[in-house]
């Protein structure tokens, strides 16, 4: 049996602290509480006082600045982890691998340093208590064959008994003999003791049941004061002796120092080996993911390179394993693709350079055809009816063929990098008041309205650009537009901020399905090529758009629902060489098939804050439509904001 215990090496207990004496301006010493020289030392507070308070705003401010510099290293360095960690695959194996494997370290480190710890303190325990029980009985034999008759012949009796202890025993067991209380004898000794212990060292629980008990003998665990190195741990062990019908408690006191000096080396010696196991296996963990992640890596490397054009790169090749078999089969990849992408380039280059080899050739042939056919077409109302609707049939085909040739020859202008732009500062309006003059007469013939909307002032917006592609690009759209609309209104919207401008060309007409989308920009490619047209193009004219506005650095895109019209949006950089982020106006500007429905049979208007300027049908202001418009009026002109994304076209 034994009382509550502690454990080797366990804090010692607080004690209470001792008085703090001050002194007075004497010198005398003074008790805490006690006031001495009020005046001087309020006199003193208040300049130290007055001192802190000038310091504190200076020290606040530095403080403040010190903590933010402080905090955005912190910022700096977390993004610079995160960052990292996102990125690199060896970095995150390597750390995975290390916290796992501290983990395990540190509980079998653990579990070995608490079983070494309590294998050592039960075998002191045992070799302790047996040392004990036999010390107990030979002072217990001793003592019941003592004749003694006198108080000084009993003290140095028992002192002389108690020596024998010492004998055959290490140094570090010490012994301490108390007499158990309410006892009245003459011939008795108080306490009797080793290296000048006391009984203060020993538990209140462990004497009680030493105390209560003549035959058990009991142990615990307590910290021993030592006047050199502090507290030692250690185990006393207690039980009875009786001398001349006295009765006495003899504890015998085993210091446990050795013990933990030994197991803290062995925890030294643990955790040292944890530390170096745990370098090891980053080290392993480092070595191999870089085997696995170096040729990865390169791969990455080289894909990049060969995408960007570099198609001679190639990955090295090292030894004959699973990686070298990967170096090998990605090589063998790149080299077919560079046979096939060198073999489509040659094919490429060979079909641009006999497109424009055809066009030029095709340029002195036609120029005599055309000559014939115009002669022909001037003397038409000489020839019988027959041959005058030949001749007009002859005069206006070669005509569409010269545009064609003439679009074939831009095409291969395009395909063949040589296309350059002649930029110029000039006010946008001026290229869509010029392309609306040129579509006039077709929107007469289609009997369709030609209105432009925006909302900027003074309806000016100087644009660096090539004002002969933008007018092709646009003279395309609005034609189209006019052809597709089938009667109903044709509306150009314009808009602008500090970066982009756009001209976005809306019609209300048959539209155009998720299909004729996708292909809507190719190259001799028609909605719907058995349907009539009163006027006919190459099938060229958005794909030679498209070539322009990728020169101007500009972005070409289309919208359109069957039966809601369609509408195609330019959009530019206001600078040449600026990059577009966004789009002035939105796709479609008008909202779609609702704003549609309400603005088929709507003049040109202008809203009532002015916001908006319109400008009239086939490119002049309306000045009634002005005064048309009152509070409540609906405003064709008030389109949405810009378009924040883009439609890849």
């Amino acid at each position: 049996m034994s009382t509550n215990q502690r454990g080797p090496g366990r804090p010692v207990n607080s004690r209470p602290g001792a008085t703090r004496v001050g002194r007075n301006d004497a010198g005398a010493p003074v008790a805490p509480g006690v006031p001495h020289s009020a005046g001087a030392a309020a006199h003193g507070d208040a300049a130290a006082g007055g001192a802190i308070s000038r310091a504190w705003p200076a020290l606040r401010r530095a403080l403040a600045v010190a903590g933010h510099y402080i905090v955005r290293a912190l910022q700096g360095s977390q993004r610079v982890i995160m960052r990292r960690w996102r990125t690199s695959l060896q970095l995150r194996t390597v750390l995975t691998t290390l916290v796992i494997a501290s983990i395990a370290v540190i509980g079998v480190g653990g579990y070995l340093a608490g079983q070494i710890s309590n294998g050592l303190f039960k075998e002191r325990l045992s070799q302790a208590q047996l040392e004990s029980a036999r010390g107990a009985s030979q002072v217990q034999e001793g003592f019941s064959s003592a004749s003694l008759s006198d108080q000084p012949m009993v003290s140095k009796y028992v002192k002389d008994e108690l020596k024998l202890l010492d004998s055959g025993a290490d140094d570090n067991r010490k012994y301490l003999m108390v007499k158990i209380p309410k006892q009245d004898s003459t011939l008795a000794v108080s306490s009797v003791d080793s290296g000048g212990l006391t009984s203060a060292i020993i538990p209140d629980a462990l004497r009680q049941a030493v105390q209560a008990d003549k035959a058990g003998q009991y142990w615990q665990s307590i910290e021993l004061p030592t006047g050199i190195s502090g507290m030692h741990p250690a185990v006393v062990v207690g039980s009875q002796v009786e001398l001349l019908n006295t009765r006495y408690e003899l504890y015998m006191i085993y210091d446990l120092n050795s013990a933990q000096l030994t197991l803290n080396y062995i925890q030294s010696v643990l955790w040292l080996a944890g530390a170096i196991l745990l370098v090891l296996i980053g080290a392993i963990a480092w070595y191999v993911t870089r085997m696995v992640v170096k040729p990865v890596s390169q791969a990455a490397a080289v894909s990049e390179k060969l995408a960007a054009g570099r198609l001679e790169e190639r990955m090295p090749v090292v030894g004959e394993d699973e990686m070298a078999r990967l170096a090998t089969s990605f090589n063998r990849m790149a080299t077919s693709l560079q046979d096939q992408i060198n073999a489509l380039a040659a094919l490429s280059e060979m079909q641009q350079r006999f497109v424009s080899d055809v066009s030029h050739e095709l340029r002195t042939p036609l120029t005599t055809v055309r000559m014939a056919a115009e002669v022909l077409f001037d003397a038409r109302e000489d020839f019988d009816p027959v041959n005058k609707r030949s001749s007009e049939l002859l005069f206006h085909q070669v005509e569409r063929f010269e545009l064609l040739l003439a679009d074939l020859l831009e095409i291969s202008r395009f395909d063949a990098g040589v296309a350059d732009l002649d930029v110029e500062s000039l006010d946008i309006f001026s290229v869509i008041h010029s392309v609306i003059d040129a579509a006039t007469p077709v929107a007469e013939a289609n009997r369709s309205e030609l209105s432009v909307v925006t909302r900027l002032r003074n309806h000016k917006c100087i644009v660096e650009m090539d004002s002969r592609r933008i007018d092709r690009i646009l003279r395309n759209l609005v034609l189209n537009a006019l052809e597709h609309s089938e009667g109903r209104p044709v509306k150009i919207f314009v808009s602008a901020d500090e970066s982009a401008v756009a001209v976005a060309v809306r019609d209300y007409g048959i539209g155009m399905s998720p299909a004729a989308l996708e292909h809507v920009f190719d190259r001799f490619w028609r909605a719907d090529p058995a349907r009539a047209r009163t006027t006919g193009g190459s099938g060229l004219g958005l794909s030679i758009a498209t070539e322009d506005a990728r020169l101007h650095g500009g972005w070409l895109e289309a919208w359109g629902v069957p039966g809601e019209g369609a509408c195609f949006r330019l959009t530019l950089p206001r600078k040449r060489g600026g990059e577009l982020v966004h789009s002035p106006v939105p796709l479609p500007p008008d909202g779609g098939a609702a704003a549609a429905a309400s603005n088929l049979n709507t003049g040109p208007i202008m809203t009532n804050t002015g916001s908006f300027g319109v400008v009239g049908a086939l490119g002049t202001i309306n000045p009634a439509a002005v005064g048309a418009a009152g509070s409540g009026a609906a405003a064709t002109g008030a389109f949405p904001g810009g378009d924040s994304s883009r439609a890849e076209s």
